[in-house]
């Protein structure tokens, strides 16, 4: 009997083990699931190489071209202008931008005047018997005398004897200091040398104003300058008398400026080059932040794509029988968002825009129809 339980057990293990390996051989002779190949949708763009303008994109402020920074020679009161004397008050060419308490000073002026008519006429009596000839000039001259005005030039002298008799009674020397007395006493007024706007007043009527103080600050506001920073490679395009597309912010206004000098020298620290735009406009103000864009040159036999189509800086994806490859091209410019290209042949489809993940080799659908691209294309 126990011969028997053996043998039953046996045969039941021998049996379990002879279904479980059959169960495992057919597992392992299922076919294996088939793996699809993933296709990635893209937009392209055919290539048309063409003329391409190289743009040069620059900024700064806007500065005054003509400004006057008032400054006293002399010392006064201050009595004020034509104008109140604050900020923002505009002034036509020829009024008084500073008017200093001069009477004292024009006294002496005046006493000045009084000495050299007093001596001129001490001469008149000498010159009548001795030099007859210079003494109608002379004459003519002490007649027109104003003390009102500013003193006239003195006679030419009839020769040699007369010029000597006139220096050694003093005359010269009484004239030119008269004039020098004058030329001081022009420093009490100070006149708009164009039309402007006064930007900053640092006195107020009544104030002491002392030698070497500053008054304020005076602009014309026709004409405005803008300083543009451009690099060394472009520099020696531009010309003097260039237009100039400037623009705000916002975009939302235009204007037209023209190159009118270019610094010869350049930064040492930053190898770029000053070059100043002069530009006119109702509605500009100094200060005023513009944008401009400078024509330097044109690149034949290229074209214009983002740089997010560039790989490794210098090659791009095409598209050959639906499969990505890659090739090389060679960057001329680079802007902040696009680069100039040369070395894409005619025809070639690229991406028109970046495709996360892009290979070599990569199956690709084009997404619609395939645009040209004779210029620039989407970022």
């Amino acid at each position: 009997m126990r011969k028997f339980l053996l043998f039953a057990i046996g045969v039941l293990i021998i049996t379990a083990a002879s279904i479980g390996a059959y169960i495992i051989i057919k597992n392992n002779n299922k076919p294996k699931p088939k793996i699809e190949k993933v296709i990635k949708t893209v937009f392209a763009q055919k290539v048309q190489n063409s003329t391409v303008p190289i743009t040069i994109p620059a900024n700064g402020n806007l500065v005054a071209k003509n400004r006057l920074e008032l400054f006293s020679e002399v010392q006064g009161i201050f009595q004020g202008s034509s104008q109140t004397f604050k900020a923002g008050q505009s002034y036509t060419k020829g009024q008084a931008l500073i008017r200093i308490n001069s009477s004292e000073y024009y006294a002496s002026v005046q006493s000045a005047k009084s000495e050299l008519y007093n001596l001129i006429t001490s001469l008149m009596p000498d010159l009548r018997l001795d030099y007859p000839d210079a003494y109608p000039a002379w004459e003519t001259y002490l007649n027109n005398f104003d003390m009102s005005q500013s003193v006239k030039p003195l006679p030419n002298p009839y020769n040699d004897k007369v010029n000597y008799f006139v220096t050694g009674r003093g005359v010269q020397t009484a004239y030119y200091n008269v004039k020098n007395l004058e030329q001081r006493l022009a420093k009490y007024s100070i006149y708009a040398p164009f039309d402007g706007v006064l930007t900053e007043a640092l006195v107020n009527k009544g104030t002491l104003v002392r030698q070497g103080q500053k008054l304020g600050e005076f602009i014309d506001t026709s004409v405005y300058e803008l300083e543009l920073s451009i690099g060394k490679a472009f520099s020696d395009l531009l010309e003097i008398g260039e237009q100039v597309t400037l623009n705000t912010l916002n975009k939302q206004t235009n204007y037209t400026g023209t190159v009118a000098r270019i610094n010869g020298r350049i930064d040492q620290s930053t190898q770029t080059v000053s070059v100043f735009v002069e530009v006119k406009g109702a509605d500009l103000k100094e200060g005023l932040y513009l944008e401009a864009q400078l024509d330097a040159k044109d690149i034949p036999n290229a074209v214009k794509i983002s740089r997010k189509l560039l790989v490794d800086q210098s090659e791009i994806f095409i598209i050959r029988d639906s499969i990505l490859d890659i090739i090389e091209v060679e960057p001329v410019y680079f802007s902040p968002k696009e680069v100039v290209v040369k070395g894409i042949p005619d025809n070639t489809v690229i991406l028109s825009k970046s495709v996360p993940g892009a290979y070599a080799g990569m199956l690709v659908k084009i997404n619609g129809e395939i645009s040209t691209l004779e210029g620039e294309t989407q970022n």
